[in-house]
């Protein structure tokens, strides 16, 4: 009897269940009856932003007023959108079918999260025929709070930006909208949603948790981005929901372009960047004809380091010359020397070249202005590129690489090496200056490489020039009482709705640090050894130094003495030239009163380098590039660089030829070739006597390395014609 009454309960259960399941199946609404409806009046970098997350999950969208005058207010001004109202309303009566169901909603701050089939289950599950999203704010009459309902959970007030609901309640919704296009859509929705009858009437409720629409505003501590297999969502970690929409309504627009760097699916864990190679603008192929005009904007506005190296760059950048022209702007005199000689050796190279001294009292930021209007009024020019002399461009192929990624304002990202600094803002502070964003760290330093959009570059960008004639026409985009100009431009940019970029697919270059930048020496990059050290060992560390011990390029001509190359050619021209420039040359007697007790034993004539305040920077070089290679040919010996004398020695034939035999007091000298043998000077050389062996020809940038007391007894090689120039330090006296 048990077992009859066990059968037929279980049968019942299976055909409520069956029953249940079909009802569900026949009762679910059909993709095919989503209508998503949007309002863009233009097609600004938001509503493509928009239509690619739209058309990621299958989305098809009517767009309502495009090429129609935006009339309808901002997020910035008062309350307005009527506009939408209107357009929506007009919309509706086109629709006949009374199953089809509505989704209505901005565009230029929204991305979908999820596809349709979800957004109609949730929206099903609501029980309701018009579902509105919700906010944790009320906007824009205060004063209407106390009619809003409660609800049992979640969010008690309406937004306006996201909402759907059957063709037949909407159309009764919009029916009464008598209003103007500036007038307020909120606030019309609102007072229709306060009246308990026409909330009945129209089964109007709201999204309280977030589970179709989610608002930012109001609500930024509870969204965060969930990565999951491969996939990308916004979670509302209040509700524990996942929203279909993400809205980033009123002032929360830098927000929404940061979940937008992920949503939906634009970079993930697993895959990386999934769009960087879309809508690419290619160049390969093209002739050099072919290839877009671009206005290249040079803006000097402080004294900077390795200004000439700067240009070397320039003029090793891939892309034809004769599609480039050069808006050069100098504020600095101290560097006029190297931008007229630059523009007088290489100007005729490209297309033109538009030169703004600082005799013409042009200000700094007139300067970025007028460079604007360099590409702007040229109708020819495509692209202006604004970089900052401070900007190392080390990839030669920046240019081409930032026009193929086709985007309206894009930056390379730039480093200071060492430090977390880079030429981007992630985020920005409530008074606008720099917050880190999530994700920031994890962008310089390259763990997640993609196209990111940030609310702020600067030092160097690439802009479309079809953008400097639309959206950033204005004649000063630079200038604000309060902002710097960078900031101000950045400012204007996102108040036009312009994206700006920032991409780290590639390795661009670095900025260099201007702080403690001396001006009072005739070759001051030298001094720029602890400020800027990567750009001072490319400019005066030998190329080869790297190679020494990896391809045997130290070489041992005598016994204990070493021979390997050290100082590039520039470093070599920039140390004799400085001393020289300098012209205090001992006169080479044994009175010294440069020295410890006054009384040189083994004269030369000399520049000591604490006479040209060296003595820090020198002895940095001798720690960083000299020790490493002394405790791998010592071994056992450590050394600390220490030394009481270097200095600059100057070998004429009439002035002082040769240096008799001596010891050197020091445990190891180091003796580096400034000139070259057979060139400059002729003769020369060191002898070691002990071992009766000689260096002969001295290789201009190497250096001899050798025990100084005791066991290497030498002299230096007579100089028969010419100058010879020599660095020689005495290390751990």
């Amino acid at each position: 009897m048990k077992s009859v009454i066990f059968i037929v309960l279980y049968t019942i259960a299976l055909l409520v269940l069956f029953a249940s399941v079909r009802c569900e199946k026949k009762d679910s609404i059909s993709e095919g009856n989503l209508i998503v409806l949007t309002v863009a009046t233009e097609e600004t970098d938001g509503f493509r932003r928009f239509m690619r997350s739209a058309q990621h999950f299958n989305y098809t969208v009517k767009v309502l007023g495009k090429g129609e005058k935006w009339n309808g207010g901002g997020y910035m001004s008062p309350p307005g959108g009527g506009q939408k109202v209107r357009l929506l309303k007009a919309a509706l009566e086109e629709v006949t079918e009374k199953d089809k169901v509505i989704l209505f909603t901005d565009s230029y701050d929204v991305v979908f999260a999820s596809g349709p089939r979800e957004l109609l289950k949730k929206f099903q599950q609501a029980r309701h025929k018009v579902v509105f999203s919700s906010e944790t704010l009320i906007w824009p009459d205060r004063h209407l709070e106390d009619k809003h309902p409660y609800p049992k959970e979640g969010n008690r007030f309406l937004g306006s930006g996201g909402f759907m609901g059957y063709a037949s309640n909407l159309k009764e919704l919009v029916s009464s909208w008598t209003g103007k296009d500036n007038e307020s859509d909120q606030l019309f929705y609102t007072r229709v949603y306060i009246d308990p009858e026409q909330r009945k009437a129209l089964n109007i409720t709201l999204d309280n948790k977030c589970r179709l629409f989610q608002n930012l505003n109001g609500a930024l501590d509870e969204v965060v981005l969930k990565f999951e297999d491969g996939q990308v969502r916004a979670r509302n970690v209040l509700y524990d929901t996942l929203p279909v929409m993400i809205h980033g309504n009123g002032p929360t627009k830098l927000q929404i372009n940061y979940l937008g760097n992920y949503i939906p699916k634009l970079w993930t864990f697993e895959t990386g960047c999934t769009v960087c190679s879309e809508d690419l603008r290619p160049l390969s192929g093209l002739k050099e004809t072919e290839y877009p005009l671009m206005v290249i904007g040079i803006f000097i506005q402080q004294p900077t380091p390795f200004v000439s190296v700067f240009f070397e760059r320039l003029l090793k950048l891939k892309y034809p010359k004769n599609r480039l022209k050069l808006f050069i702007f100098n504020q600095e005199p101290h560097h006029e020397n190297q931008v007229v000689s630059f523009v007088k050796d290489h100007g005729m190279e490209y297309q033109a070249v538009k030169l703004i001294g600082p005799e013409e009292g042009v200000d700094a930021i007139e300067s970025r202005n007028l460079g604007f209007a360099e590409c702007r009024e040229d109708s020819d020019c495509e692209y202006f590129f604004s970089v900052d002399i401070e900007v190392v461009l080390k990839n030669e192929d920046t240019l081409k690489i930032l026009v193929e990624l086709n985007k309206p304002l894009i930056a390379p990202m730039m480093i200071k090496p060492g430090k977390l600094w880079t030429n981007f803002w992630g985020a920005l502070s409530a008074d606008g200056y720099y917050a880190r964003s999530e994700d920031y760290v994890d962008i310089v330093q390259g763990r997640r490489v993609g196209i990111w959009n940030v609310p702020y570059m600067s030092h160097v960008f690439l802009v479309k020039a079809s953008v400097l004639r639309h959206q950033l026409s204005a004649a000063d985009l630079f200038r604000s009482d309060t902002l710097d100009a960078d900031m101000a431009f950045c400012r204007h940019a996102r108040d036009q709705g312009v994206f700006m970029h920032v991409t780290n697919l590639h390795s661009f270059g670095r900025v260099l640090s201007t702080e403690n930048y001396q001006m009072n020496h005739l070759h001051n990059d030298l001094w720029q050894i602890f400020e800027n050290t990567v750009d001072w060992e490319e400019r005066y560390i030998h190329e080869n130094y790297t190679r020494i011990m990896k391809d045997k390029l130290l070489e041992t001509p005598c016994p204990d003495v070493y021979w390997f190359p050290i100082f590039s050619e520039v470093a070599c021209d920039h140390i004799v030239e400085e001393m020289e420039n300098f012209g205090q040359w001992s006169g080479g007697g044994n009175k010294d009163q440069r020295i410890q007790g006054g009384y040189e034993n083994v004269p030369t004539i000399d520049i000591h380098m604490n006479q040209i305040n060296y003595e820090k920077e020198w002895h940095k070089f001798l720690v960083d590039y000299i020790a490493p290679i002394t405790e791998k040919m010592y071994p056992g010996y450590y050394t600390k660089a220490q030394f009481d004398l270097a200095f600059i020695v100057r070998y004429k034939p009439d002035e002082q030829p040769f240096l008799r035999p001596h010891h050197d007091a020091s445990t190891f000298t180091i003796n580096i070739a400034l000139n070259h043998a057979g060139t400059d000077y002729q003769g020369g050389g060191c002898r070691f006597l002990r071992y009766n062996c000689s260096i002969q020809a001295p290789r201009k940038g190497w250096t001899i390395m050798h025990p100084g007391r005791l066991t290497h007894y030498h002299e230096g090689l007579p100089t028969t014609g010419g100058v010879r120039y020599i660095a020689v330090s005495f290390i751990d006296p």
